[in-house]
């Protein structure tokens, strides 16, 4: 999920060097959203880690 969001960064600021505006604030939006995706779900699996995992051997 973070290399989708590190793809659609970098379409983003490609479309917005070469002037496409609403291609690149379409995909800064898709990026943002994925990445927060990814960093609820990293500390989710952090913390179920640390606990629960270490519990269950």
């Amino acid at each position: 999920m973070l290399k989708w969001a590190l793809i659609f960064a970098v379409v983003s600021l490609v479309a917005g060097l070469l002037g496409f505006t609403g291609i690149a604030a379409g995909a800064a939006s898709i990026a943002k959203i994925l990445f927060f995706i990814f960093l609820v779900l990293f500390v989710l699996f952090l913390v179920l880690g640390v606990t629960v995992f270490k519990a269950v051997k």
